[in-house]
């Protein structure tokens, strides 16, 4: 009987391992799962709705960079122009996104306009929207760089942004690279 109940005691002992085993590659198909499903996303410009040229596109570029997300920007007459790419851990403090060019240097940064704010919408989120998202865009990849303009969420019962280029009189920063780092700005989070 002591045999017996050696032995139970050691099958006993095998089964916390195994199910835990058994419960990661089930944890870790379900993820592989959801990424096979959920598609890319990508955002298409239009002149208007009622016309199918398309101005502008964003694709994903990878579906496995969770921690890192990467889109391009493509002209359809030009083919590429940008990169816009997100640090989510850095983003946990302060969003912030980088725009850089085809050959990786920065163009510019997004970045939330106030630390303080932004701590407070980690803790109590946007409070029905009296603690609005704003960003501020600089030239380069600092937070110190040259101010080029804002992404500023107003205070409506709807979802309404104005992206403010003054401080960009030159327009040094292409237009079209203002308007989809905007489109991630509103989107790129959700």
């Amino acid at each position: 009987a002591a045999g017996n109940a050696l032995g139970f005691d050691r099958n006993m002992a095998l089964m916390g391992p195994l199910a835990t085993a058994v419960a990661l590659l089930g944890f870790l198909a379900a993820i592989a799962t959801v990424v096979a499903i959920v598609p890319k996303r990508h955002v298409f410009f239009h002149r208007d709705p009622k016309t199918q040229e398309t101005l502008l596109e964003i694709h994903q570029d990878s579906k496995l960079m969770p921690f890192r997300p990467r889109y391009t920007l493509v002209c359809p007459r030009e083919g590429p122009i940008a990169r816009f790419s997100k640090n989510v851990f850095v983003s946990l403090l302060r969003k912030r996104w980088w725009c850089h060019d085809l050959d990786g240097r920065p163009i510019c940064t997004a970045y939330e306009d106030s630390i303080i704010l932004s701590l407070v919408r980690r803790l109590f989120g946007p409070m029905l929207g009296l603690l609005r998202t704003n960003y501020v865009i600089v030239r380069g990849e600092q937070a110190d760089g040259e101010r080029l303009g804002e992404f500023n969420r107003k205070l409506t019962l709807f979802d309404r942004y104005v992206l403010d280029l003054k401080a960009d009189p030159t327009r040094s920063l292409d237009r079209r690279i203002a308007l989809a780092m905007g489109v991630m700005l509103d989107t790129g989070d959700g």
